[in-house]
């Protein structure tokens, strides 16, 4: 696990120095550069050595040096695909390194390279002969990309704050179109990035640059998309729940992979529960990791012993007070690239900093909400068709004003909050119901903050191409593609990859990998959203290994009580000059009040207006 940057076109490697330096805690283990000043190319790295910690730096060159390649991310399947290489004619220098089979495998298959892989990354591949930087980012996305774009100019970087290091970027101003979809979403959704003029590439894309002209193409080479099969065997929760079990079992032994300590995340549910004890099947000695607050309402550490006590692992849990937590907060949300709204993020941060001091790898459970329907909203999705095919729409305003009057609760997931969500998704097509469930504000309530009309399908435009896309009209599948292609993109792998680097921690996700992901999608969502129960085909499969009472606990989520903060005056909110003058402070000073005094719950807004405030956002 690495950092990656560098630019094409005007600039120095004092102004490369500048970029790679931001990337220090992605890569304590050392850096490099490669220049090639004739041509204008200037790529760096930093290093987290993980695998071939001798042989693995970077930026890394073949032998006769026509190709050069900076590389963030890992490759599970390098070891067949070398030994693959080796019988086509291939030499490698490196013992071991994954990074090397990239160049290779570049030079056999060309751009049908990522294809070829499986595992996560972002690389830029340098292919002097040709005068082409290639660049790739994996299915899901896990790994970072940013990019610019300027006349004769190219850049790239794994964090928006080093891209705009680069002197040509120095005048970077904030997006208002990114604001305003960040403000819809609770994260700003690729291509789309925080400052004009900035981008991420997509998950599952490819992009070339010209050397000579820094002119850019870019290409999807993949897309998530669910393929259920018709043939439904009499005996499919059985047999499938098999095979499930046998691909999570072999992609978790391929994560295991580590020339570093390893260890696992441990919640108690069910997702890192089989993930940890399939590790402990193949790695006996392989730790645990779990943290927990005093405060039970947000404690999950019984569960995460209780599991750990099950499976017969190791277990470290680290239990904190809130105020320890909240203390913490400005320093975790100043460390941010780009703003992200899920407070989740503020105790996975502070789980991978406790994780680190043992470890430098650790397996997670990232990805199998998204693949088996496993958030609430898929419990409310049939209520929800019914209640808008019914339903008079002044019926529905007049549960909406009644449903604002409800008592606020800042409890984890309150009532009040869950209705007022329900009902406020309603008030638009069904194409909408999810982002406006997921997001801080509504389509009014941005008009309002922003000062100016909102044009809702651009708002929306990337929800909206999901579900129309999608090849089903069920709702649930077409909520399983939003969160598969989209929330699980740029908001959970982000999260999990900013709190991972913050402490230089490499995090895995074994329910993402490519032979299980191809199996998965073609399972009907009937097996996997079944009579209420959610995940209900993996549950099956995995009460072969874990106690039923580990399987179906109820779910909880990860979090800090913002909301309370919020009402309390504990999280102050403080101002951003730059960001002020994008947004109507009335509104935003109406909002506080209300929360303050309990009129209403706004802790989705104003915990991610928080957290723009607290970053270190350009111009500020």
């Amino acid at each position: 696990m690495c950092g990656i940057c560098g630019f094409v076109g005007p600039g120095d490697a004092a102004a490369l120095a500048a970029m790679n330096g931001r990337l220090s805690r992605r890569g304590p283990d050392g850096e490099g550069v490669f220049l090639d000043a004739p041509a204008g190319v200037h790529l760096a790295h930093r290093r987290l050595a993980i695998i071939d910690l001798e042989g693995g730096r970077q930026p890394m060159a073949t032998a006769d040096g026509g190709l050069v390649v900076s590389y963030n991310g890992e490759v599970y399947n390098h070891a067949a695909l070398r030994r693959e290489l080796e019988a086509k004619g291939h030499r490698f220098l490196s013992d071991h390194s994954d990074t090397e089979v990239l160049l290779h495998g570049w030079r056999e298959w060309g751009e049908d390279l990522p294809a070829k892989l499986n595992g996560m990354w972002a690389f830029a591949l340098y292919d002097k002969p040709r005068g082409l930087l290639f660049c790739s980012r994996d299915r899901f996305g896990k790994k970072p990309f940013f990019y610019a774009v300027r006349p004769g100019f190219f850049a790239f970087a794994s964090e928006l704050a080093a891209l705009i290091a680069h002197p040509r970027l120095a005048d970077a101003c904030l997006s208002r179109p990114a604001l305003r979809k960040y403000f819809a979403y609770g994260f700003i959704p690729a291509p789309n990035a925080l400052y004009d003029g900035t981008h991420k590439l997509p998950g599952g894309e490819n992009l070339f640059v010209d050397v000579a002209t820094a002119a850019v193409r870019r290409r999807r080479w993949w897309s998530f998309c669910l393929e259920p099969t018709a043939a439904v065997p009499a005996d499919a929760e059985t047999r499938w729940g098999e095979r499930l079990l046998d691909l999570l079992d072999a992609a978790v032994c391929r994560r295991l992979m580590s020339d570093v300590p390893l260890g696992v995340f441990l919640s108690g549910g069910v997702d890192s529960s089989a993930v940890t004890a399939l590790a402990a099947r193949r790695a006996p000695d392989v730790a645990a990791f779990s943290i927990g607050f005093t405060d039970p309402a947000f404690d999950e550490s019984a569960k995460a012993r209780e599991a750990a006590a099950a499976l017969g692992v190791a277990h470290t849990v680290t239990t904190l007070t809130l105020d320890e937590a909240l203390a913490l907060m400005p320093d975790i949300i100043g460390r941010l690239d780009e703003p992200m709204g899920d407070v989740s993020l503020v105790p996975t941060a502070l789980l991978c900093r406790e994780t680190r001091k043992h470890v430098t790898v650790a397996l997670g459970g990232d990805g199998a909400d998204e693949l088996f329907a496993g958030y609430d909203p898929f419990k409310a999705l049939r209520a929800a068709e019914a209640y808008a095919r019914w339903a008079p729409r002044p019926v529905h305003r007049a549960l909406c004003l009644l449903a604002a009057r409800l008592p606020v609760g800042h409890g984890y997931m309150a009532a009040s909050f869950k209705i007022n969500r329900f009902l406020r998704g309603l008030s638009h097509p069904a194409r909408l119901w999810n982002p406006v469930w997921l997001g801080p504000l509504d389509p009014a309530g941005i008009a309002e903050l922003f000062g100016e009309p909102v044009d809702t399908e651009e708002l929306y435009s990337e929800a909206i191409d999901v579900f129309e896309s999608c090849p089903s009209r069920d709702l649930v599948d077409k909520t399983m593609e939003f969160y598969t292609r989209l929330y699980m993109q740029d908001d959970i792998l982000v999260k999990t990859d900013r709190a991972g680097m913050m402490h230089s921690l490499e995090v895995r996700a074994p329910f993402l990998d490519i032979e299980l992901v191809d199996f998965v999608r073609t399972i009907p969502h009937a097996l996997k959203f079944r009579h209420g129960t959610t995940k209900y085909i993996l549950k099956k499969a995995l009460e072969r290994i874990l106690p039923r009472q580990v399987i179906y606990r109820k779910k909880q989520g990860f979090g800090v009580p913002v909301g309370r903060w919020l009402a309390d005056g504990a999280l102050a909110m403080g101002k951003a000059a730059s960001l002020e003058r994008a947004l109507d402070g009335r509104y935003i000073d109406a909002r506080i009040r209300e929360h303050r005094a309990g009129e209403a719950d706004h802790r989705l807004f104003l915990w991610n207006l928080w957290v723009l405030r607290h970053m270190n956002l350009a111009g500020a």
